[in-house]
């Protein structure tokens, strides 16, 4: 799954909308987030389970603020944080462990597109669904592995539409650290270990 997808996933995004992105400093949601101000996002937020993550998608993007998923009410924080609106789209890669607290989170008409399962399948019993009706959300869900090669190509061709972005500086890769790949198993600790900040490298020679 790439940001890209994800944008073009959720194609009811308008200049103006305010977006949220889990696991803010994963690579693909550090793309998100630089692609999203250049969409004219009004605002852009990152969900963590570690604050120095949080802190750190604040200090490097300028981004309007994050919220820590290991702390209970999120999603009501979430909403003191926008003045009671709301966030118009949430990507999220999380799934059952971020699903309530979505919703709790999202704008009226707002969108959730799921990407992922990382945070589990299974709802808990006392999930409260009835927002789905009070404020009309729109909850989505894809993969980039069932796509075929054709939807795939498609999709990695509108990247080209950034290259300038990216020889301006204004779109950029953010690399916690390059290894040899002969210590991919330190890589993998690393990675483990969810203290990392952008993309693992480990370089064949």
């Amino acid at each position: 799954m790439t940001a890209t997808q994800a944008l073009h996933l959720i194609g009811a995004f308008k200049p103006g909308d305010s977006v949220l992105w889990h696991a803010g400093a994963s690579s693909v949601s550090i793309a998100g987030i630089q692609l999203s101000k250049l969409a004219g996002a009004s605002a852009v937020y990152v969900t963590s389970r570690t604050p120095d993550k949080v802190k750190w998608c604040v200090d490097t993007f300028g981004i309007a603020g994050g919220f820590d998923t290991t702390k209970k009410g999120w999603g009501e924080e979430a909403q003191k944080a926008t003045g009671g609106k709301g966030i118009d789209v949430i990507v999220d890669f999380m799934g059952a462990s971020t699903f309530a607290d979505n919703l709790k989170a999202a704008a009226k008409d707002g969108r959730i597109a799921n990407l992922g399962l990382m945070g589990g399948v299974n709802l808990p019993a006392e999930t409260n669904i009835s927002l789905f009706l009070a404020k009309r959300l729109r909850y989505e869900g894809s993969s980039l592995r069932s796509r075929d090669e054709k939807y795939q190509a498609e999709l990695t061709g509108k990247l080209e539409g950034y290259l300038e972005a990216f020889a301006k500086g204004d779109l950029e890769v953010k690399v916690e650290k390059v290894f040899d790949w002969k210590d991919v198993v330190k890589a993998h600790e690393l990675l483990e270990g969810n203290g990392t900040k952008g993309k693992v490298v480990c370089v064949i020679s």
